[in-house]
Order: C-alpha cells, then sequence, then structure tokens
C-alpha cells in the first residue's frame, strides 16, 4: 500500500476550487438531511466522484499528469502501453481482426501510444472506442491524440455509453478503473459488521456507525467464508458492492474477446489479511496521498484497492472465463517489456537509462511491480496470452 505521511500539510484550493467543493458540499448536506442524518459511506463516495456537473470525475479540473493529482502507468513510461498493445495484437490476430474499448481514458495517453504501437506491429483495430463521460477529459484526449497520433484519430470514437449486447468483437481496457468503483466500509464490532456512514454535525463531516445492515453482515459473512477465518474485532476494511451488476454491464457487449484490467489490489486472502486491519481507502490531492476522503469534495480522487478474487467471481458471474492474473510486473515481461528495453542502443547513454529507469517504475515491487495486478477475462476465446507466459498466479484468486 502507498504511505501514508500523517504530517502532510495538503495545498490550498484557488477560490475557484473552493467554491466548487462547497456547491459539492451543500448537495451531501441536503442528501444527508433528507436522509435521516447519515449516507452509505458507497453513496457518498459515488456523489463525491460522480455527482454530475460537481464530483471529481465530471467537473472541469485536471487529474492527470504532472499538474494534476496523479499519475498513472501509461503516463509515467509508454513502454506500459506498448506491453498492452502486444497482448491486445495477440488477442486480435486469434480473432482475425476487431476492436478496442477503452473504459475511461483519461489523459488519452494510452489510447494514443497504444494505437502507434497496433500501426507498427501492423495489427491496427478497426475502431478504438472510448468510453468517456467527462466532456472536459474527451478534449484533452482528442487533443492527446492529434498531437501524437494525427493519422489514426480517424480510428477513434468516442461512446456516451455501452455499446449493445453481443456487438463487439475484441478487447475492453481498463486501466486504473476498477479502484474508482464506491465501496461500503464496515467495522467489526462486538455485535457483529457494522456499516460506516457519512453524517453531518456542526463539526463538519463526520464518520458514523451505522445500525445494521442485511447486505454488508452477507457480503462480510460470504468474504470471512471464502477467507476460512474470522475478520478480528475492530477491523476496518471495505467491498464494492456495485462490481457484480457492473462487471455483467462491461461484459454484456463482448460476443468474443476479452476483457483486461490493471489496477491496483490484491487477492482475496492478502486483502483482508488480519494485519491489513484499517481498509485500503486512499486519496490523491495535487501528487499527494492521504486517508481522508471527507475533505476537498469534488477535487480530490477517492480510492479503494480492489479485491481480485471479487474481479473474478464477478467475471464468472457475467459468463467469462478468468484467463490470467499476475503481479504487473509478471505480466510485462510476459508481454516483451525487456525485449523492448533491449531495441534501445546502450550506446545512447542517456536515452537507455531514461528507458532503465521507467522500466524499474513500472516492476520494481517497492513501485508498481507487485502492488498492480492484470487479470484477463475471455468470452469464446481460448488462447495461450503472453502476458502470463512468464507467471500465472490463477491459484491466488
Amino acid at each position: 500500500m502507498t504511505a501514508i505521511d500523517r504530517s502532510l500539510t495538503l495545498p490550498e484550493p484557488d477560490p475557484a476550487a473552493a467554491a466548487h467543493s462547497a456547491r459539492l458540499l451543500d448537495s451531501l448536506r441536503a442528501e444527508i438531511d433528507a436522509a435521516g442524518g447519515s449516507i452509505p459511506f458507497a453513496r457518498f463516495m459515488e456523489q463525491a466522484l460522480y455527482a454530475p456537473g460537481l464530483g471529481y470525475y465530471c467537473a472541469g479540473t485536471r487529474k492527470f499528469g504532472p499538474g494534476g493529482d496523479f499519475a498513472t502507468a501509461p503516463e509515467l513510461s509508454p513502454l506500459f502501453s506498448r506491453c498492452l498493445a502486444r497482448q491486445c495484437r495477440e488477442i486480435l490476430d486469434a480473432l482475425g481482426g476487431g476492436a478496442i474499448l477503452e473504459l475511461g481514458a483519461g489523459s488519452g495517453i494510452m489510447a494514443a501510444d497504444l494505437l502507434r504501437e497496433l500501426h507498427t506491429l501492423g495489427v491496427l483495430p478497426e475502431h478504438y472506442a472510448i468510453l468517456e463521460l467527462s466532456g472536459e477529459l474527451r478534449d484533452r484526449q482528442r487533443q492527446t491524440l492529434a498531437e501524437r497520433t494525427p493519422d489514426l484519430l480517424e480510428r477513434v470514437v468516442w461512446l456516451d455509453a455501452l455499446p449493445a449486447a453481443a456487438s463487439l468483437r475484441g478487447v475492453v481496457l481498463g486501466n486504473e478503473v476498477l479502484d474508482a468503483l464506491p465501496v461500503e466500509c464496515f467495522r467489526i464490532t462486538p455485535q457483529g459488521p457494522r456499516r460506516l456512514e457519512v453524517a453531518w454535525t456542526e463539526a463538519g463531516l463526520t464518520w458514523r456507525e451505522g445500525v445494521e445492515s442485511v447486505a454488508v453482515t452477507a457480503a462480510v459473512a460470504g468474504i470471512e467464508a471464502q477467507l476460512g477465518w474470522r475478520l478480528p474485532e475492530g477491523y476496518l476494511s471495505e467491498y464494492a458492492p456495485q462490481l457484480p451488476e457492473w462487471l455483467q454491464a462491461v461484459a454484456e457487449p463482448l460476443a468474443t474477446g476479452a476483457v483486461l484490467f490493471v489496477d491496483y489490489g490484491y487477492s482475496r486472502r492478502d486483502y483482508y489479511h488480519p494485519e491489513r486491519s484499517t481498509g485500503t481507502l486512499l486519496c490523491h490531492y495535487r501528487h499527494r496521498v492521504h486517508d481522508n476522503p471527507l475533505i476537498l469534495l469534488g477535487l480530490q480522487d477517492i480510492t479503494a484497492h480492489v479485491d481480485f478474487s471479487a474481479v473474478a467471481a464477478a467475471g464468472r458471474a457475467a459468463g467469462l472465463r478468468v484467463a490470467g492474473y499476475a503481479h504487473q510486473n509478471y505480466f510485462l515481461f510476459g508481454c516483451g517489456l525487456l525485449e523492448l528495453l533491449g531495441e534501445v542502443d546502450s550506446a545512447d547513454s542517456i536515452r537507455y537509462f531514461d528507458q532503465a529507469r521507467q522500466v524499474k517504475l513500472l516492476t520494481l515491487p517497492g513501485e508498481m511491480g507487485e502492488r498492480f495486478q492484470a487479470i484477463v477475462l475471455t468470452r469464446h476465446l481460448d488462447i495461450p496470452l503472453c502476458g502470463f507466459s512468464f507467471r500465472d498466479e490463477r491459484r491466488r484468486l
């Protein structure tokens, strides 16, 4: 997990950003009052991230890269997208062609670098669709693609909703998408699991322990049944209640092909390890990481690590096959990362050492290598996948 600096001082938002945050707070206060004094954290997180015109992902603030709140792997190195392109090529070759659908394309850098690499490999998709609900991000994606791959921009289409059922043959990509699904937070009490809610007091937004919830009790019982042990009293964690329904919707358009997710997280036994007793909730604001989601409303990202065992189960329930699972470093090695580094002339020391630095960021255990995982779910596609040729760790799920 990313280390949290408890002494961290967060930058003050400018007046316009502060006013925007105050509007979202007013909206949440009204909802909390209407609900009788508190709302489930999952609802709070959903509104903080996705409230129309106010939520973090629906407002016009810069989110990705040096001028934003965090940097994803495609922004840290084009090698990440080049490796993904090799996995996509293998799938498109097996299908005899097809399309790519990216869920939430961020700044557009991954789409641009992936398309450019597929062009070099001679396996361009029939089209590259981007499902993006933020108008500001669409504009930035279009600008990025126009600057980096102007000759391929005509292949890119933007969608307002998922395609029709069984209409897609190809690959669905989601890089750092799952971590933004709203989560329910819970604490184990002497009376059993209790949902944590967000309330409003004179002091502002605060946490409140809710009454017994049938849904939360059932979810925690299911987690404990798979773990084979009981979570101890005082244990705090979370789960993503919308994951099964969301993944069902994502899988529905796929007639044949694969769904590939890369994100930070763990298998279930690691996620709910007794020593991970305070959950995984994190916030990102101007490249600072902290654990207070009740501040900077609409201005900061709120995420939780991904339970990849839950992703696998949801995939199976949606009619998909779990075709591979591995740490990001093993996945990238399988996709030819070291071969790509080997293409760089070592005599060009500046470029070579910069590429080697990028490889370390993507693969070292203390960087992204083991904190991030890759999982592929397939439909009517049963081929060996290069991303899991180095190591396939499905047994951990």
